[in-house]
């Protein structure tokens, strides 16, 4: 803990974590009262609460000290890592253990009717993404130059739309992609939830027992 005598965890308000993180928390023994506006819980247990915000809000408050811990995707921690990364700016946080669920992958998909051969094919094509960062290096580890097309939501869409050729989305069950007439092509991020606190603390909390 910081200078507050109670300890902060940040977690999804609303999406495909915030059930499964609600759930670890109760059945690690944790109860909490929410407020008015459903952003802040009080623990009644124990002197821990629970702010209930945006995924990717939660890296940032755990950079800036406003949380002691967070629950988060381990695609949206790298995706800001990176961005960090390229901006000359330490991490400021790391992940201290895998959760266990939300498991999903960050994958290129393609036109179904597409012969993929490998990276090289995206040479010269446009690909939609919400992780800029994480295609942007898989991009030039590959030394693949194409343009990437940032969008906040619907990129399985792109292609119908005709904002880009191909795409990069999360995957779990592909049956979006399926919708959409789009395979899955290549897989350039494993990902799940997991615990997040600020670098200095992570070794503290990794050897605690948990």
């Amino acid at each position: 803990m910081k200078s507050r005598d109670r300890l902060r965890i940040a977690i999804q308000k609303s999406g495909r974590l915030s059930g499964p993180a609600r759930d670890l928390l109760e059945r690690a023994g944790l109860a909490f009262r929410e407020s008015r506006d459903r952003l802040f819980c009080f623990g009644e247990s124990l002197p821990i609460d629970l702010l209930l915000v945006r995924d990717d809000d939660i890296p940032g408050l755990i950079a800036d000290g406003v949380c002691d811990l967070g629950v988060v995707g381990n695609n949206v921690l790298e995706e800001q890592a990176v961005a960090r990364e390229q901006q000359g700016l330490p991490a400021a946080y790391a992940a201290v253990r895998q959760l266990g669920f939300g498991g999903c992958r960050l994958s290129v998909a393609v036109p179904q009717e597409w012969e993929w051969n490998g990276p090289a094919d995206l040479a010269g094509m446009r690909v939609a993404t919400s992780y800029p960062q994480l295609l942007g290096r898989w991009l030039r580890e590959n030394a693949v130059d194409a343009e990437v097309v940032e969008l906040s939501g619907s990129v399985e869409i792109a292609p119908r739309l005709g904002k880009a050729e191909a795409i990069c989305d999360l995957v779990s069950s592909g049956a979006t992609l399926l919708a959409n007439q789009l395979r899955e092509a290549a897989i350039i991020f494993e990902s799940e939830a997991v615990l997040v606190a600020p670098a200095m603390a992570c070794s503290a909390y990794a050897t605690a027992s948990w």
